[in-house]
Parts: structure tokens; sequence; C-alpha cells
């Protein structure tokens, strides 16, 4: 939205890097080096600066440095970082596990108690239904209960053609698969479940926790359950994120022969929300960014 008008960076801790302090990111970047999600960012959005830091008031002050001409600082996943004051803040809610109806660790899966969500000036529900109608809207309203100076949007994912891992030449076909080999490393992969169960005759699923860091051993036992699977219409598929991890060089070799795919996804808003959030970002930005 930003990128086409503005000059945007994005700065993320860069969870589970092996590096410390600030780095900016670029094409050779490593997942080792910067995490998983900043290395997509870089990847999927040229026209982007990227940096990582734990610290996000030194990461803002070194990037503001670096580049005077920045208009806008996203904040990756800060909404309880409290050293930095944002001038606009945006709290997503998975629409089968809404806050309001969750409690904070070890009880349930918030990292504070629900009453922090009076700070966000904008809360997102994801992975709604495409079709969204105007009686669940109503529900979800009512069950969120947003507050005066809070606007309420609904989003859904976009999912993509599969796609092979970068090095591996492998031509998906356009028909259902009889089985599907699913690799997944995220926390909540079943809308992509959802998704795939349509497209083949049995899926097949090994899950890893979030964020997992993959092993030659994780790569044998991916290799094992393909082999197992009795069908020969079979495909190996992962989420993009996950790709970022299984790109390792030390990988490349064991997997270059495998139909090994990802599926790129697109966060969509519905209609009616997304002419309505981007004016408000549009709006936000104009009025206070950097260099006005």
């Amino acid at each position: 939205l930003l990128q086409e008008q503005y000059s945007v960076a994005i700065l993320s801790r860069g969870y589970k890097r092996t590096t410390k302090g600030f780095l900016l990111a670029n094409e050779e970047s490593t997942i080792q080096k910067i995490g998983d999600e900043p290395l997509q960012y870089i990847k999927k959005f040229k026209k982007i600066k990227v940096a990582v830091d734990e610290k996000r008031t030194r990461g803002i002050k070194k990037l503001i440095k670096k580049f005077p001409d920045i208009d806008v600082i996203l904040l990756d996943d800060a909404f309880q970082h409290r050293y930095v004051k944002p001038g606009l803040s945006i709290l997503l809610t998975d629409f089968h596990k809404l806050y309001v109806n969750d409690y904070p660790i070890p009880s349930g899966n918030l990292r504070e108690f629900r009453s922090g969500a009076k700070r966000a000036d904008i809360i997102i529900i994801t992975k709604t239904l495409k079709v969204l109608s105007p009686i669940t809207r109503r529900r979800l309203t009512g069950l969120i209960k947003p507050k005066k100076h809070q606007e309420l949007y609904f989003s859904y994912i976009e999912h993509g053609i599969f796609t092979p891992l970068p090095g591996i030449e492998f031509t998906p076909q356009k028909e259902k698969y009889n089985t599907i080999l699913l690799i997944t490393g995220i926390a909540n992969p079943y809308p992509l479940e959802a998704f795939l169960k349509r497209n083949c005759e049995e899926l097949v699923m090994l899950n890893y926790p979030d964020h997992h860091q993959f092993t030659l051993k994780d790569i044998d036992k991916i290799i094992e359950t393909y082999n197992d699977i009795f069908s020969k219409n079979k495909i190996i598929i992962t989420t993009e994120k996950d790709a970022m991890r299984l790109l390792k060089p030390e990988f490349f070799n064991t997997i270059k022969d495998l139909p090994f795919c990802y599926i790129p996804i697109e966060i969509k808003l519905h209609k009616e929300d997304e002419i309505k959030f981007n004016e408000q970002i549009i709006k936000y930005v104009k009025k206070n960014r950097k260099n006005t």
C-alpha cells in the first residue's frame, strides 16, 4: 500500500536469529542472520528497507540516521513493546481464536490481559471466510465491542499457486494430486490444511513448532515420509515462511530432485473494509510521516 509513494522501513526483532544488535537486511541475508520473517519481507518487497534489532529504540534511531528520508517505520509484532509508543497500533485476532475468548499465558495464549486491546487504533479479525455474511459481521462486532476510537476490519487468506522452491526444477500439475505431504512450522496451519484438503484426496502432515529450525534429521524424516506414501501422484507442500528455513545450502542436494513446493499467500480485506482501511492508513501517514 505504501511502498510506491513513501520511503518505508520494517523493523523486526529477528526472532531466533543467531546474531545480535542492529542489522540491515539485503538479498544476501540468511535466515541465521536476520530470521525467517525479515528474510521473507526482503524477498517479497524490493522497494522497502528491512532491519532487525532486539532493541527497537536503537533500531529506529539507526534507521533514521542511515536513511534520513524515511517516511514511515513499520514495527513488526510490537503491540506489547512499551519502550516505543507507536503513532498507530494494529491488533490482529484470529477468527477461530478471538482474544475476547482467550486468557493470558499460561491459562491461554494471550501475552497480556484482554483490556490491553484498548490501545489498538485498528482491530483486524483475520482468517475469516472469503464470503462474510452481514450476520457473521454483526456477531463478531458484538463480541469484540470496539471502542469509539477503534476501527474494526475483517480479512481472509488468498492462497496462490504451488510454486517450486528456488533451484528445484519441477512443474506442478494443475489437476488434483492424490496425496499431498504438508510440512509446516507455523503457529496456525489450519487454514492451509483446509485449502489443501480441497486439492487432494489424502493430506499427510508433518507439523513442527512455530519458527522451527529444520535440521538434516528433519529432512531425512520428510523424505522417508514422502517415500512411504503409496501414491505415485504426490507432492510436498510447505508454507512460504517455512520455505525460508528450508533454503539452507546444506539441504539442497538432498531435496533438489523432490517435487517440493510452497504456497505464496496474500492477506486480503473484504471489499468494503479494504477501501476504508487503505484510506485510514494513507490519511495517517500523510499527516504524520517524518518528512512532512
